[in-house]
């Protein structure tokens, strides 16, 4: 990992912060701590991090707040919010409104670097990862793994989050081929499902939308009890980088 990643963390607990400082600083990061809203966007403004881990509770506002704000001004940013266990309302609202990851407290710092590293190479941050020079073609559209963008054949530029990407690149690297539930959250989020998670079901729902299959088709099949299907035809090409 870049030892010049720079992550932001943002909660009002002090111990949480001065622990999560000490532990990921130890692993490489770079860190920067907010302990509320105003100071997390002077952060954002002037700092200029790689992903941030945001507590849902603020003193002086609500971290899905935040991540809806991001979503509009910087939507490449990644975000891993951070709940109580039981808050399952907020880890659903959080999804649908652009988070990349959640994890609920208690929990273990090295859990978070593994959901941190696991994020920063979905999202093309980790720069050991290497380049992908395929390109994708479905459906009258265009994915671009390596620049991590998705365009209409008009040349219109769709804004997908993070996970959103992840889960699309999932499915055009498996066409045709039924992804369960579980595989798809083990391909996108390297962990496995808890029974009551509907973390894949919101982004499906989410990425549909944005992809307009109700101006192009069905470009995805639900199958009851079995997960989802691409169903349409996708066309690979090279490009020199």
């Amino acid at each position: 990992m870049n030892i010049q990643t720079h992550i932001l963390i943002v909660d009002d607990d002090p111990e949480i912060r001065s622990l999560l400082g000490r532990y990921l600083g130890g692993q490489g990061f770079r860190v920067s701590v907010a302990s509320g809203k105003r100071e997390c966007e002077r952060h954002i403004d002037n700092g200029n991090p790689d992903l941030v881990v945001l507590d849902v509770t603020l003193p002086d506002g609500s971290g899905l707040d935040i991540c809806r704000s991001l979503r509009d001004r910087r939507s490449r940013l990644p975000v891993i919010l951070l709940t109580a266990l039981k808050e399952d309302v907020d880890r659903i609202i959080g999804l649908e409104i652009g988070a990349d990851d959640y994890l609920g407290k208690p929990f273990n710092p090295r859990e978070l670097v593994a959901r941190i590293k696991a994020v920063l190479r979905r999202t093309g941050h980790d720069d050991t990862q290497e380049c992908e020079s395929k390109i994708y073609s479905f459906a009258g559209l265009e994915a671009d793994p390596e620049q991590r963008r998705v365009s209409r054949q008009t040349g219109e530029a769709i804004d997908l989050t993070g996970a959103e990407f992840d889960l699309l690149r999932v499915f055009l690297e498996r066409p045709g081929r039924l992804l369960s539930r579980d595989q798809l959250l083990d391909l996108t989020q390297g962990r496995d499902r808890d029974p009551m998670d509907r973390s894949v079901d919101v982004l499906m729902s989410r990425l549909r939308r944005k992809l307009g299959e109700s101006d192009t088709g069905l470009i995805f099949k639900t199958i009851r009890n079995g997960g989802y299907q691409l169903t349409v035809p996708v066309k690979v090409s090279t490009v020199s980088r």
